[in-house]
């Protein structure tokens, strides 16, 4: 059975195409994901869907009375909701059908006998409905997934405007699970997980019974809970169906990219050697009809386009020169804005340590890298930089306002760089020319981090102080990522939640919720 329907989709911003006469379907059951690099469309067809968005051409069409559940990332938290309380509202529709109840035995004792007997068969009806749907389990189910997702050590009872943003995304999750709807769509969940979550929520998504779409970029999250992968195309703007996991799709996908090309290359041998014939026997009268019939067969071709690579990414940091043997030193730091996020902390780093920092959201890690860099200023104790330490900075996020364009951005950062040296730098990103051009705010989580990390690149530093540099970032992108990381000269700090990606790389994994008052 059919749950959604598109039909014909086109769909561009500008003179940008993002799909061109796309068509998807997804079947009771499914669990999709989709797929493809950077900035070609993922989240864009999931507004579309959603209705966020209007195409410029065809049909969206759900089954009737489907009940969609959306990862908003965006969504506002209200100052005074508790974490209880928003995961509460998961279940409004069955809290409204108990207010009705109520009513009615309020109303019940002064009814005629007639109107009892409506009420009495309504009632009857509010009491199936809620049985049927667990509505005296809801408390139960509300602590079973804050246990899983670690609300339970924050306290339910907490202002949710209190919490990091990747904590109000995470609960904007467990609502969405709890309200079980016919089709769930996230978008990229896990950039906001830590490993331990990330292992309760693949177990759940595999055990779930409803179709959901998934746009993710951890290849082994993705492995171990879809049966069906689309692939959308930035290049030929077309969305195509898989049956498997997404390494089953590669296998395939690389299998026609390789026949593709095959193809492209036996037509342009037998085009070469159609077009030598004709040259050479045109203007003889006795093969000028050989001739002829060989230039109607060229024209009338169907010329089949050559495979286009996608740009990928090139990343290589420069080194600035040596620095003394010690990084930094912490004495007694207290991190925290109004009230302490850790005990008091005396680390140190010294030259060419490669230190993540893992645990929970909301600890305290983002934190503590601003307070070393001395971005926000310490509760009490103090931070040392080490001599000659040139520090490089990746910020978690782009400023949500930002009204530059990447050039702009990139110029702003280096303005001695000639126009040619600005689009050069965002190319070696991986960023095409309509992205270069574009303003970062319309652009993808994935594709305004390739801008954060062209700076990154550009500037000579002997300590790369990273936050969360995965999130977002494609297949492609992260694997350059690591491959420039691991034959970086200098030291690194970085906070990160893939376990893939950076145990190759630290020499140290600190476990911050050895040191926070957050647990």
């Amino acid at each position: 059975m059919s749950i959604l329907n598109v039909e014909h989709l086109t769909h561009g911003f500008g003179d940008r195409a993002i799909f061109d006469d796309v068509s998807f379907r997804l079947l009771k059951g499914e669990h999709i994901g989709l797929v493809g690099a950077n900035g070609e469309g993922k989240s864009t067809f999931m507004n579309i869907i959603i209705g966020k968005l209007m195409p410029d051409a065809g049909k969206i069409e759900w089954a009737k009375n489907v009940k969609v559940g959306y990862l908003d990332q965006h969504a506002v938290l209200h100052e005074g909701m508790t974490i209880r309380d928003v995961l509460a509202s998961a279940y409004e529709p069955l809290y409204d059908m108990e207010r009705r109840m109520n009513e009615i035995c309020d109303a019940m004792g002064e009814a005629d006998e007639k109107t009892l007997e409506e009420y009495m068969e309504e009632l009857g009806t509010i009491q199936d409905l809620l049985t049927n749907h667990d509505f005296y389990l809801i408390d139960s189910k509300i602590e079973e997934v804050s246990r899983a997702l670690g609300f339970l050590d924050l306290g339910l009872d907490r202002d949710v405007t209190e919490l990091s943003g990747g904590q109000r995304t995470k609960i904007l999750l467990a609502k969405l699970l709890l309200e079980k709807p016919d089709i769930l769509l996230l978008d990229e969940p896990t950039n906001y997980l830590d490993a331990e979550h990330i292992v309760w929520l693949t177990r759940y998504l595999q055990e779930y019974e409803n179709a959901f779409i998934l746009i993710s970029h951890d290849i082994p999250f993705l492995n171990s809970v879809v049966n069906i992968i689309y692939h959308m195309d930035g290049q030929t703007h077309t969305l195509e169906r898989y049956v498997g996991d997404y390494d089953k799709f590669m296998e395939v996908y690389e299998m026609k990219k390789a026949q593709r090309e095959a193809a492209y290359n036996r037509q342009q041998q037998e085009i070469a050697e159609l077009k030598d014939f004709v040259a050479r026997n045109k203007a003889r009268v006795a093969t000028r009809n050989m001739a002829m019939a060989r230039q109607k067969k060229l024209d009338s071709m169907d010329l089949i386009e050559k495979v286009q690579e996608k740009p990928k990414p090139e990343f290589n940091f420069k080194v600035a020169k040596t620095p003394g043997k010690m990084i930094f030193e912490t004495k007694d730091l207290v991190i925290g804005y109004d009230e302490p996020l850790s005990s008091p902390l005396n680390i140190n780093m010294e030259r060419n340590s490669r230190i993540v920092l893992v645990g929970a959201n909301g600890i305290g890690k983002t934190t503590l890298l601003k307070s070393i860099l001395g971005l926000i200023p310490a509760i009490s104790g103090s931070v040392e930089l080490g001599e000659n330490v040139e520090i490089g900075y990746f910020q978690q996020e782009m400023d949500p306002n930002i009204e530059t364009t990447c050039m702009e951005e990139i110029w702003q950062e280096f303005p001695g760089f000639s126009q040619y040296e600005v689009r050069s730098a965002l190319a070696k990103c991986g960023l095409t020319t309509k992205h270069i051009e574009s303003k970062c705010k319309v652009l993808s989580g994935g594709e305004q981090a390739k801008v954060r990390l062209c700076k990154l690149i550009n500037r000579e530093s002997n300590l790369l102080v990273l936050d969360e540099p995965t999130n977002h970032l494609d297949v492609d992108a992260k694997d350059e990522l690591k491959r420039a990381l691991k034959e970086y000269k200098g030291s690194i700090l970085m906070v990160c939640h893939e376990p893939d990606f950076y145990e190759d790389i630290a020499t140290e994994i600190v476990d911050c919720s050895k040191w926070t008052t957050r647990i």
